[in-house]
């Protein structure tokens, strides 16, 4: 198995929380600096065509991109711990969960977007730090109204088993972190945050903690 990641990549981030949880060791992890455009490569685009991170390789050749589905097939391909309810309402609730995280606010903020701001409508840095931390508010208002306003809701996302809304939610706090957004005012999210990062799969997978990484973002 060989991942193709980036120590800042959110997506790349949920899928070494999976990894972790596992308990699975990637044969090779092959670095795509984002910052300097490697995305970009001819030899990276025939193994993504969309120049986005995370891409897996397994070792029969099938390539694997997106994260969630790539979590779902690291979910279906070693069960345990499982990180989908069984119960086809919970399930659907957790989807929504990452799915409010990683379909309508990641794409958002990820590099291309950032560089087009830049490039087609000339957005100077600040105001795309304004960009970014406006879309991380509104996911964290939302967030916090669906957590706290539900009975579901537990030690974690989905009462108290670690699922895929609460990998997402780990790399939402990240990103806001990147954007300045301070999730205080957002009491159940911060209290679920703090818990998985005590959590070493969680910890470990942090973006500050890979190679490359500086020591402060």
């Amino acid at each position: 198995m060989k991942l193709f990641s980036f120590w800042r990549s959110l997506a790349t981030f949920r899928v070494r929380i999976a990894l972790n949880l596992k308990r699975i060791t990637p044969e090779e992890v092959i670095d795509v600096n984002l910052m300097r455009g490697e995305q970009r490569a001819e030899s990276f685009r025939r193994i993504n065509p969309m120049m986005a991170l995370p891409a897996l390789i397994e070792d029969d050749g099938t390539v694997l991109f997106e994260s969630l589905a790539i979590i779902e097939y690291l979910d279906e391909t070693h069960p345990e711990p499982p990180l989908l309810p069984k119960d086809p309402k919970a399930r659907a609730r957790v989807r929504g969960l990452a799915q409010l995280i990683a379909c309508d606010t990641h794409p958002l903020i990820v590099p291309r977007v950032r560089e087009f701001l830049a490039r087609e409508y000339n957005v100077d840095e600040s105001g795309v730090q304004k960009w970014g931390h406006h879309w991380h508010r509104e996911a964290m208002i939302a967030l916090e109204t669906h957590l706290a306003g539900s009975t579901q809701t537990g030690r974690y996302c989905q009462g108290d088993a670690i699922t895929i809304a609460d990998i997402c939610l780990a790399g939402q706090a990240v990103g806001a972190q990147y954007f300045k957004c301070d999730i205080t005012p957002y009491p159940t999210v911060k209290r679920i945050v703090d818990a998985l990062f005590a959590i070493d799969a969680f910890a470990r997978a942090h973006p500050l903690r890979q190679p490359g990484a500086p020591a402060t973002v």
